[in-house]
């Protein structure tokens, strides 16, 4: 009787428990007049704390194990690690000129910084923060993601239109691709098939074919200034911010057609999707705040003020 009533206790939480409730998964913007990094908890989404980092912070990205994230100061050449749990600066490292958008491996071994001024790739141990090497790239490199299976990370380079493709293993680029104008966020489907580049200045997404390194396709937004991309777990959306039209407009992937343009703000900036991909959290930058759009009604369905120019956004879930 007791074990019946335990077990009906049991499944009554998990009934009730809302879909986006999960306590150990934290929100970390990076703000980059303000010199910090806005902290926001996807259960409450209450400010939970503001990490003082070094100057003009711009990318963020999460080890794979949740457990700390990074962030590249662009005007101090730094890299700084907060802790994910305590939400302290753990260190701070050099990570050459002018870094912007980073990543890891993933086995979270090597930190991937994009230098924009020094036209390369600085590859750090991600437990010294020592620099293992430099990988030449594009001018003007801007961001860099890596694909599902780990054997690619991609930068794309903003002056010279093309996106370069690095193989993990050698740490080398294999190949240089072609572009529309202004080259900014990306995004590889789930099954590392395809990437989806998003080109500022030409107004459009462009979709790469991963096995034969070519674009098979390029269109117009129908927005102003395209800069970041967020595909859903499926891989059947993709959710493309806009800067100057300041909305998110809803694609689907396979057809792109817009299936939905949600306004959002000036300086829609960069985006990340929650684990259970229900919320799509985008910075917005003029606002000084993040906006969360509910991908199930494609609505804003809370505001979070943040601090003084939010440019970058990853999401951790915490152990």
């Amino acid at each position: 009787m007791l074990s019946r009533l335990l077990g009906t206790l049991v499944l009554l939480v998990l009934l009730t428990r809302p879909a986006d409730a999960s306590a150990d998964v934290r929100v970390f913007v990076t703000n980059e007049k303000s010199d910090d990094v806005t902290v926001i908890d996807a259960t409450t989404r209450a400010v939970v704390k503001t990490i003082a980092v070094g100057k003009r912070p711009r990318g963020v990205a999460v080890s794979p194990d949740g457990r700390r994230v990074f962030v590249a100061n662009s005007n101090s050449d730094s890299v700084s690690v907060i802790d994910a749990t305590k939400l302290v600066v753990l260190t701070t490292a050099p990570a050459g000129r002018d870094p912007e958008g980073l990543t890891l491996d993933k086995a979270g071994g090597r930190l991937y910084v994009v230098n924009e001024n020094e036209l390369a790739v600085t590859v750090l141990d991600a437990t010294s923060l020592s620099i293992i090497q430099k990988i030449a790239v594009g001018t003007e490199p801007e961001t860099a993601v890596l694909s599902p299976d780990g054997r690619w990370v991609v930068v794309s380079n903003e002056t010279s239109n093309d996106v370069h493709v690095i193989e993990t293993a050698t740490n080398t680029v294999v190949k240089k691709i072609v572009v529309p104008k202004n080259p900014r966020g990306m995004r590889f489907t789930p099954d590392g098939q395809r990437l989806f580049v998003a080109s500022e200045q030409a107004h459009e997404i462009s979709v790469i074919d991963m096995t034969q390194f070519v674009v098979v396709r390029s269109v117009k937004t129908g927005g102003s200034r395209p800069v970041d991309i967020s595909i859903t777990a499926d891989g059947k959306r993709a959710y493309v911010s806009h800067g100057q039209s300041g909305d998110v407009r809803v694609f689907d992937t396979t057809s792109l057609e817009v299936l939905a343009t949600i306004p959002v703000g000036p300086r829609a900036w960069w985006t990340a999707l929650t684990p259970d991909g229900v919320f799509l959290y985008v910075t917005i930058g003029r606002a000084n705040e993040v906006a969360i759009i509910d991908t199930r009604s494609n609505t804003v369905a809370a505001r979070v003020p943040c601090g003084t120019l939010p440019w970058g956004i990853a999401i951790a879930s915490v152990p």
